[in-house]
This record gives structure tokens, sequence and C-alpha cells, in this order.
């Protein structure tokens, strides 16, 4: 059996499938069940978030087949004459079904003289014709449009409740996963579905068993080591800037991103800080990074002497922000280093 990658095994193949979008699917189920259904609609989000899945889950519902079911890189097929062609081909009668849906992706694509074009049609289309347009950049998409579709929002998923994906589709994968590996996975993925089950695909590839461990995500994704990040942060709890100089140069000697480390060094201090001030937050933290990253952190935590406080937090992330204009990206880090010690 030719192998299937993660994220097409586990697309969604009904409305009950879809995580984390009820908002979307709700109202979709209740047109289908009340027998009122649009026939423009407009699915935004960023990548990875389910709006083609969706959309064809949608289509299915309907009782459409795949005969009388039409999918559009509006990418590649975005002029003029693709879409009088496309408008021409919507009068015709369904081959066996009620409606002849058309799935147009990444529809902010098409041309100025293309969405003309289109107009007429999409206000006025036959009564067996039935559009859903996808889009990752909703405000490129003209108001005209907006007005004559359905807008329905994708949300972005938590990093809580990816990183629980993550781990549920590990598990029926025969693997286990540290939480904190899991985490990784899910920060990695910077909020997409699609995403996150690629960059698990990568991490099972690397694994020598089915236990996969923090040490072993970051070596498959290239993530820095979770001690170069701590080296970092412990040096800034005592108020030693050379030993935080020094591990900033560790990490850029390693051809670390040092954008990610960065994130990560922000997500380490905010765990500090909400150990210390919320308690009762601590058992959700540890069961979020696991218990032998809770255990260091939980002791920066609870030293009198510390000095990282909500201003190393604003400092470093003030360095997130100016780091993507610094030629040097090591050099935001190393200001806020010396700001702080200043």
């Amino acid at each position: 059996m030719a192998h299937q990658s993660l994220y097409r095994a586990y697309r969604p193949h009904t409305f009950a499938d879809v995580v984390g979008q009820g908002q979307v699917t709700g109202p979709l189920e209740e047109q289908i069940r009340a027998e009122k259904v649009g026939h423009a609609y407009l699915f935004a989000g960023s990548r990875g978030l389910g709006k083609t899945s969706v959309a064809r889950i949608f289509a299915h519902e309907l009782g459409t087949t795949e005969k009388d079911l039409y999918e559009i890189d509006a990418a590649s097929n975005n002029s003029v004459d693709n879409i009088r062609q496309l408008t021409e081909n919507v009068y015709t009668l369904p081959f066996e079904s009620k409606y002849k849906v058309y799935i147009l992706d990444e529809v902010h694509m098409l041309s100025k003289g293309a969405w003309n074009a289109f107009l007429k049609t999409l206000e006025e289309p036959p009564a067996h014709a039935l559009f859903i347009l996808a889009t990752t950049e909703l405000e490129k998409v003209p108001d005209t449009v907006r007005s004559r579709t359905q807008v329905f929002e994708f949300r972005k998923p938590t990093r809580t409740g990816l990183a629980t994906l993550i781990s549920e589709v590990a598990k029926k994968e025969k693997y286990t996963l540290e939480p904190a590996a899991a985490e990784l996975v899910a920060l990695l993925a910077e909020g997409s579905y699609r995403d996150a089950l690629s960059i698990l695909e990568k991490v099972f590839s690397v694994s020598s068993d089915t236990k996969i461990s923090l040490a072993e995500a970051e070596a498959a994704t290239g993530a820095p080591k979770r001690a170069l990040v701590l080296g970092l942060v412990s040096a800034l709890s005592v108020g030693n800037a050379e030993n935080a100089l020094i591990a900033i140069r560790n990490a850029s000697g390693q051809d670390v991103d040092m954008q990610l480390y960065l994130t990560l060094v922000l997500e380490a201090l905010r765990a500090v800080l909400l150990i210390r001030h919320a308690p009762e937050l601590r058992k959700e933290l540890e069961r979020e990074m696991g218990s032998e990253e809770y255990a260091e952190l939980q002791t920066l935590a609870s030293e009198a002497s510390s000095k990282l406080s909500h201003e190393t937090l604003k400092v470093f992330l003030d360095a997130a922000s100016r780091m993507r204009f610094s030629p040097v990206p090591a050099l935001s880090l190393e200001l806020a280093v010396l700001e702080l010690n200043s």
C-alpha cells in the first residue's frame, strides 16, 4: 500500500471530524437541515485550517458527486478568459446532482478584470450552481464580492489545542510523545493543522522507536536545544551579562534559527513569571511543558534573588519586533541583554 502523508490521512471527511471550527460547521449544517443553502460562500483564514476540506464536506453533504464538483486554483487560473470559461460552463446542468459546486482556492489572486467578469454570475447564478471561494487574504477580496457571499472566517487553533491534536494523532499512529515534544511541534506549526501534521511526520521519521522525546523532536525539526534556551534564561536570572551573551553566541554558532530561538526564550520567560505569580496555573503548565522542563523553570521562578521580571519579558519582546529588521539576527538579543544590565 502506498504511503499516505499524515495531513492527508487525517483530513476531515465529515463535519464531525472538523476540529475547532464550530462557528463555521454549525451554521452550514443548520442551512442544510433547514434547506436554506446560499448560492455563494467565502471561506477566509490562514493556511492549513481546513477551508478546502470543509468546502468538500459541504458539497458532499449537499449530495454533490465528484462529477459535479469542480476545484479551481485561482492562483493559476486568474485571467478574464479563465473566468469567462467558468461562467459559460456554469449554465450547463449537473450530471447527477442537485448542485454543481465550484470551489475556487486562493481566490484573492484573481485579476481585477477577472473579478469584474465574475461578479454578475456570482450575484445571480443559475439555481443549480453554488460557489465556495477560499482565501488566505480576506482583505484582498473586493468589497463587492464580500457583499455577494456569506463570509465565514476560520480560526487558528490555540497552542494547547494543537498540541492535544498532535498527541492524539501520534497515539493513533502508535507513537508516544513527551508533552514538551508535542508543544514544540505545535509552536513550529504556527497555528496550522496541516503544518502540524507535516512536522509530526518528520519527527516520526527520525525516531528509532515509538517513544519520542523532546530531544528527538528538536533534532528532527532543527529547533534550538532546550539547553541553549535555559542557558540564556539562567544567565538573565542571576544578572550575568557575560554568560547571557555567551549563550546567545553558542546558539548563533550552531546555525540555530534565531527568530525561533527568541520565541522559545520568550516562552520560557513567560512560563517563569506565570509559575511565580499564578500558582493556580502550575499544574496546567507542568502538563504542557513536561515535568523536567517545568522543574527547571520552577527553580528559577522560586529563587528570591532572581532578576527575571516583567521588565525582562518586555525588553525581549521589543527585541522580537526589532529582529526582523536587523542584518545580524543575534544583535537584537545582545542589545536586550545589554539594556537589562545597563
